[in-house]
Formats: C-alpha cells, structure tokens, sequence
C-alpha cells in the first residue's frame, strides 16, 4: 500500500496504537489512508478515525459511527430492517435463557456479534437442532464474552460485493460468487474460518471465488439494488465490501457489511476487494489510489 500511494504523494507510516494521537498531531497530515482495525474491544475500529476527526485529519473510509455500527452486527440488521432491506432472521442472545424466544426454523447460524475475518464461525456454527443450539451459544457466549448472534441459515448462492466511491460516483466492481463445490464434506458451505484460513491459502490450491459471477440480468440487478441502498443507508464512504446470500427463494439477503476491507496485494489470496478491482481492470496500486481519491474529494481537497 505505501507504494500505491508513494507514486503520487509523500507517505509517512503511522502504527495504530496508544502513541498514534501524539505522532498524528505532530505530522498534522494532509490525509490519511486509515485501514487499522484496532487493536482492543467493540469499538475498536473506530478508535483512530475518532482520534482523526478530533484532530480534524481527513480520512479516507467510513466514520466512527458506521465502523462501530457494522461491526455490530446485530446493530446493522436493526438498521436494514428498519429500512426493509432484505437480511436473514435473527435474534441476539445475550444469556442462554434467550434461546426460547427464538421463532425460527432450522438450520441456524450461531456467530458471535462483532468479530471479523469470520473469527468464531466453525463446521459446528451451523445448528441443527436445540441441543446443537444451546451448545453454541454457550461457547459464543462464554469463550468470547460477548452476546451470540443467532440468524437464520440461507440456502442460496453467496456473494460479496467491493463497491467504491461516493454519492452518484459510487460504484459497484464486478460481483464475486464464493462456490462451495469443492468444499469437504464436512465442511459448511459457509467461508467459515477452517474455510478462510485453513483450507484457502495461497499454498493450496482451493480458489472458491468466481469473479465475475455468473449471474442473469434480473438477479445481478437485484443484488447490485440490494448492497447500494446498504451502502447508502448505513452511510459508508469510499468503499466497503458486503456480502450477500440468497434465500431458499432466491431473493439476495445481506449477510454482513465490511467497511475496511481486507486488501491482501499478493493476487494469489483470496482478497475480494483486490480481486474484484483486478476484474474492474485496476492493478493494486490503482485500486489504493482511487480509494485514496474519493476521500480527498469528498473533502474537497482535489
């Protein structure tokens, strides 16, 4: 990334940790290229965007409000909901006694409720039945100290789609199918986190994205209207990447949005927002770069 951004401005790296507020102030930078997904608690992917508004530094991405609110994901459903864009059922435990009051069917999805790179989501995620549940929720609960979020499971195909930009400049890079045909049998068909981090690694050959995805026109342009008004009503700037599954009737349903994405420049690992902007016909440093724009233009400073 530094090298990205070298080729058109003068770089100086800052580590995201307790010392950052100091040296920020020091440089008082014309912008910062911020992807530090923090280092402690539910918030902490706010915590240098925060430091920056105080300090009033531009930054490229999303505020603290939006990065705390989608790494909530029960939080981010409320919001969807409320504006009736298509997510599955869910419903948030915060003790085990919360489990009675679930009013769906199975299968469900245990996960816990704000964690990322599908840190917690296992082959056991997926439930079955109430003792299956319960045992979930426990481990949820207790191994990671936080409420369990427990959703509907959706049958259907899934997605994850980069979108870059802002206002009517926003724009949607070719979708990503994530394909399970390959996966071991008893591996879910979820990019679980035996899926992301044990099976697909640059050393195996095991590449479950196909991008871009084979779609029809009618699906494709729901699934496009589906992740814009997501990006838009949760108030995401610059870029974020949101993943999109398909219910048993084929109607695209948000599964999580990722306001700072992962953004692996080696083209042999599955990084989607890297991918899906190699597609769009960007390299990496392109790809940075244009990030970088819509910030600066967003401020008003190009």
């Amino acid at each position: 990334m530094k090298s990205a951004i070298e080729e058109i401005h003068d770089v100086t790296l800052v580590e995201a940790n307790e010392e950052a507020y100091t040296k920020l102030k020091e440089l008082k930078p014309d912008i910062v290229f911020n992807f530090a997904e923090g280092l402690v608690g539910v918030n902490r992917e706010s915590h240098i965007p925060a430091l920056l508004e105080m300090l009033q530094i531009p930054y490229t991405g999303s505020d603290p409000l939006t990065l705390g609110i989608c790494l909530d994901k029960s939080r981010a459903k409320e919001i969807l909901s409320y504006h009736n864009i298509p997510n599955a059922k869910f419903l948030v435990a915060h003790k085990m006694e919360d489990i009675e009051n679930v009013n769906f069917d199975f299968p469900l999805i245990v996960k816990p409720i704000s964690e990322g790179s599908s840190k917690g989501i296992f082959s056991s995620s997926l439930v079955k039945n109430k003792k299956e549940l319960e045992a979930e929720v426990r481990r949820i609960i207790f191994s990671y100290n936080q409420p369990a979020l427990i959703e509907e499971f959706l049958s259907g195909r899934e997605f994850t789609v980069a979108v870059l930009g802002n206002d009517d400049e926003t724009e949607i890079l070719p979708i990503i199918e994530i394909r399970y045909d390959d996966f071991p049998v008893d591996v879910i068909p979820m990019y679980s986190y035996e899926a992301k981090w044990i099976l697909d690694t640059k050393e195996n050959s095991f590449d479950v994205f196909e991008c871009p995805a084979k779609l029809d026109n009618e699906l494709e342009k729901k699934i496009k209207d589906t992740v814009l008004m997501t990006y838009r009503v949760l108030r995401c700037k610059d870029w974020s990447r949101i993943d999109v599954r398909l219910d048993k009737n084929g109607v695209p349903k948000i599964i999580e949005i990722n306001p700072l994405p992962g953004i692996m420049p080696d083209p042999n690992e599955n990084s989607s927002f890297p991918k899906a902007a190699r597609a769009a016909g960007m390299n990496y440093n392109q790809m940075i770069q244009k990030v970088l724009y819509a910030a600066a233009k967003r401020y008003k400073l190009a």
